[in-house]
């Protein structure tokens, strides 16, 4: 038949398709390998890039594309990419710079998923919006025959965690190598979180012998009054989110039973004068909420074995008006001190909703154009 195409399916129903729309649609798929980029075009409007990812594991594969290849998707939509693969064959083609990127985030996912961390479509969105990109475009450019930077993973009990993006990597190391650390940024980077993990990981590999939880006694703006119960009971409320930290990675009849042997300690800033500790992991949470004294006090307190890290929002200071911050004061006093790590967090690093990295930036955009507005110490 010169005007026909038949097509017989399983049920002996024939199918028939007029000559002209086959002709349309094999033009439309000509149309579209032609528009696809050329892999020998070396402007920086279009590049492609083929890469084998090693070893060839169908497991890990599977985990890397996600269901129907969604995790793929989500990198094609974000980056503008378009993104083919055979077995552990991929290739990237698109704009050069988010070819290069989208390589280095394949490469990253696969080697986490190599590891036995989950890869989920709220993963991949973290990579995407916390990776530093650009590091890892020029990272890959710079090293093109070198593999992807050792991911730091913190194992906890119950969970294993991955630091995000450039400077939690940073933060972790830091904790790990030095005695006294510094994490300061906005609220949802992961600073009070991560000290707790590494804190965590330190108990259970027998690095230190006790966890300290130390917050100062300061209200956000209201005054609540008198708390009931003893010591711990009237500090429990302001050490809520070292306590849901730590549920999460020991889970709570573990807890429960650390802080029943002193294992887990909370210590109120007010009631450290005096004491020195050894073999401590300790933790000091909104750190801007301390004065000069305070702060020089509780850095004083470091004993043998000991690691300290003090994390804290320079931007969410709840001291009377007037009064210098005390984490504030450290980092101009104590920059440059051997020994003494800063981590500096910025709104890229946020890892809460979207939302919030939207909110910190629009709030630092807005005090930038209001210099005369009047606010609390930065």
């Amino acid at each position: 038949m010169s005007d026909l195409l038949k097509a017989v399916d399983s049920h002996d129903k024939v199918c028939i398709f007029s000559l002209p729309v086959a002709k349309r649609a094999n033009k439309q798929a000509l149309d579209t390998i032609s528009a696809a980029p050329d892999p020998g075009d070396t402007t920086e409007s279009a590049s492609q890039l083929s890469i084998t990812l090693e070893p060839n594991d169908a497991r890990h594969l599977a985990a890397l594309c996600g269901q129907l290849d969604a995790h793929l998707r989500q990198l094609e939509e974000r980056l503008s990419v378009v993104i083919r693969n055979r077995s552990n064959h991929f290739t990237v083609s698109g704009n050069a710079d988010a070819v290069s990127i989208t390589v280095a985030l394949l490469e990253t996912l696969y080697s986490e998923a190599c590891q036995g961390i989950g890869i989920s479509p709220e993963s991949v969105h973290l990579h995407l919006q916390q990776a530093d990109l650009e590091h890892l475009a020029h990272h890959r450019q710079q090293n093109p025959s070198s593999d992807v930077e050792p991911i730091t993973v913190i194992r906890t009990k119950r969970t294993s965690i991955k630091p995000r993006g450039k400077n939690q990597q940073s933060y972790v190391r830091a904790l790990q190598r030095h005695d006294i650390n510094f994490g300061i940024g906005p609220a949802g980077t992961g600073k009070t979180y991560l000290g707790v993990a590494c804190a965590v990981q330190a108990l259970l590999d027998e690095q230190v012998r006790r966890i300290l939880l130390v917050r100062p006694a300061v209200e956000a703006g209201e005054r609540l009054g008198f708390l009931p119960g003893d010591l711990s009971q009237k500090v429990d409320p302001y050490l809520r989110p070292l306590y849901d930290a730590l549920y999460e990675m020991l889970g709570f009849e573990t807890v429960t039973k650390y802080i029943e042997r002193n294992i887990i300690e909370v210590a109120p800033l007010a009631f450290m004068r005096g004491r020195t500790l050894n073999n401590a992991f300790i933790i000091l949470d909104e750190a801007q909420n301390t004065t000069r004294e305070q702060m020089k006090m509780f850095l004083t307190r470091i004993g043998f074995g000991s690691t300290a890290v003090i994390t804290g929002d320079a931007t969410q200071i709840d001291l009377p008006k007037g009064q210098q911050s005390g984490l504030t004061h450290a980092t101009q006093v104590l920059e440059g001190v051997e020994g003494i790590t800063f981590t500096w967090f910025a709104n890229k690093d946020v890892v809460r909703h979207p939302l919030v990295q939207r909110v910190v930036s629009a709030y630092d955009e807005f005090e930038a154009r209001s210099p005369k507005l009047e606010r609390r110490e930065p």
